[in-house]
């Protein structure tokens, strides 16, 4: 059984995304596939409902509770996968009031039915657990919880746990193609604290032993990283928004010193951000479960429904303007940039975290739409040319697939510099704009990956787009663009990682402006004046040969 459990893993290891074929492959563990790869013991069902029931002991920094799993077979099952961290106990699993048998293997739990399920059955089972979750080192980019305080010394807890794990806090089928399609989030605190969740605030519980319970229903699927609880002496206001789906609820809980500073800062940002989102994306995609932003103890993170801010109501990200042009600065960038994340992350989901660019690419691009809604679309260029300065090329942006692994983080600045370079391809606002209105209809509340995208864009611009999308996205480099210049000629072509490289570029000339379309061969054009590639939309170098 050890033989055919290390050769079943080596064939695991060997699917690894191409993406990282180019260099040295990244040594993975089995811990790392149990948790990247979608086997048949969690393919075999599919999550419709949790019910998430937890206690947190602040002063104890533990936490306890259940979670109800209520999903259907989509295949013949007697044995599933679940997830947790190793570090909390699974106390007991429970189905039909009987307790079933588990295995742990790092951070998967294993459990044994009495029986054979077959396909098609609705079946449900609940996990209890206990124990003391990680303690976030540096949120949110190293997840876990965070504790901390506010002015008058009250406790102010919050959770990230994106690419860290849901399962570090909760029992879970912890994979992003699986969204449950509802669920509801019951969070027990200290009284005299109150917790936000996602969704909308069902109903409070004032419990015997010194705790409050507040239960928040989800009425759409959520990815497990966006479910979130917030802990804090919270003080709430509201407003709406007319948006294209009807009246919008704004919901805002901040700490109570922060009341004055968040009415200013809220007030000048949320609603000219859905005015340009839902213009552009389409409508904002969780009516029934409302809007929030609420005051957390790291910089933000886009919780669905329930945005975590901590920009310390500056403008800029944290009062500096990342692309150096000074436009970011008219603006509070966690705002912006993590409520376009409902568009971009919650509403549409890639399958894989290989395949985040699909968040945050499209998402740091929608800072620019923004900045072109106050400044026009000169300005937006200018400010995603801006951040180009960031881009590492340091290995692809298409992480290794069924490995829980992203790609580098340039899928934030060279991802939005791929899109921006996309619209100006297309070079038609209009069918931008619907495809963009597309994705987020077509592929709205599913989880997706690159090559839909990519089909998707392909078949609604008219254009194939694919091996440009394959040099910014699986490759590490930019596309070269050489030239060379003969009286009254010039030549030029692609030097590319990508065989057969194909991308039109646009050429400047003073107020004009004419396409070309080079390969890796050289072509050869008349040249009146200079040889002037469009720079500003275009994210690729230059070079000048002999």
């Amino acid at each position: 059984m050890k033989l055919i459990s290390a050769l079943i893993f080596c064939l695991m290891l060997s699917s690894v995304g191409g993406a990282f074929a180019q260099g040295k492959a990244p040594a993975f563990t089995k811990a790392d596939t149990l948790r990247g790869k979608l086997t048949p013991l969690r393919s075999s069902y599919d999550i419709n409902y949790y019910h998430l029931d937890v206690k947190v002991d602040i002063t104890n920094r533990f936490i306890s509770g259940s979670n109800v799993f209520k999903f259907t077979t989509t295949e013949d099952l007697q044995r599933l996968q679940f997830d947790l961290f190793a570090n909390l106990a699974v106390d007991k699993v429970i189905y039909k009031g009987n307790n079933l048998p588990f295995k742990r293997e790092f951070n998967a739990v294993f459990i044994d039915f009495p029986g054979l399920i077959k396909k098609g059955n609705k079946e449900e089972f609940t996990v209890f657990y206990s124990g003391n979750p990680t303690v976030a080192r540096r949120a949110p980019w190293e997840g876990g919880f965070s504790f901390s305080q506010d002015k008058q010394g009250k406790p102010w807890v919050g959770v990230s746990c994106q690419g860290f794990g849901a399962s570090s806090w909760w029992p879970t089928k912890d994979h992003q193609s699986d969204e449950v399609d509802s669920m509801m989030i019951s969070i027990s605190v200290p009284d005299g604290l109150m917790d936000v969740s996602n969704g909308r605030l069902r109903s409070t519980e004032k419990l015997t032993n010194g705790y409050t319970r507040y239960n928040w229903f989800v009425s759409y699927p959520i990815n497990n990283y966006s479910v979130t609880l917030n802990i804090a002496d919270y003080v709430h206001f509201d407003d709406s928004y007319a948006g294209e789906n009807g009246n919008l609820t704004l919901d805002y809980y901040v700490l109570r010193e922060n009341l004055d500073k968040a009415k200013k800062q809220f007030g000048a940002n949320v609603k000219p951000m859905l005015k340009v989102f839902e213009n552009w994306f389409g409508p904002y995609p969780f009516y029934r479960d409302g809007f929030k932003l609420i005051d957390a103890p790291y910089l933000g993170m886009e919780h669905q429904s329930a945005v975590a801010y901590g920009n310390k109501y500056l403008n800029g990200y944290m009062g500096s303007d990342l692309s150096g042009t000074g436009y970011g600065l008219k603006w509070d960038y966690i705002i912006i940039h993590e409520a376009g994340h409902e568009w971009f992350g919650n509403n549409i989901t890639s399958k894989d975290i290989a395949d985040m660019w699909i968040h945050e690419g499209f998402t740091m691009y929608s800072e620019g739409l923004f900045v072109e809604s106050i400044d026009g679309k000169k300005a937006g260029a200018k400010y995603i040319a801006g951040v180009r300065k960031k881009v590492a090329n340091d290995s692809p942006i298409i992480g290794p697939y069924d490995v829980n692994t992203e790609g580098s983080s340039d899928m934030y600045y060279k991802g939005a510099n791929l899109v921006h370079t996309l619209r100006t391809i297309v070079d038609d606002d209009a069918k931008w704009r619907s495809i963009l209105r597309g994705l987020n209809k077509d592929f709205g509340l599913k989880t997706t990956t690159t090559n839909e995208v990519v089909k998707y864009i392909n078949a609604k611009s008219g254009k194939d787009l694919t091996k440009t999308f394959d040099q910014y996205l699986r490759y590490s480099g930019v596309p070269e663009l050489e030239y060379k210049v003969t009286p009254g000629n010039v030549s030029y072509r692609w030097v590319s990682q990508v065989p057969g490289f194909d991308m039109p570029v646009r050429i400047l000339n003073g107020n004009k402006s004419q396409w070309i379309k080079p390969s890796t061969e050289w072509k050869t054009m008349k040249l009146k004046t200079s040889f002037t590639p469009d720079l500003e939309n275009f994210f690729i170098t230059v070079k000048k040969v002999n």
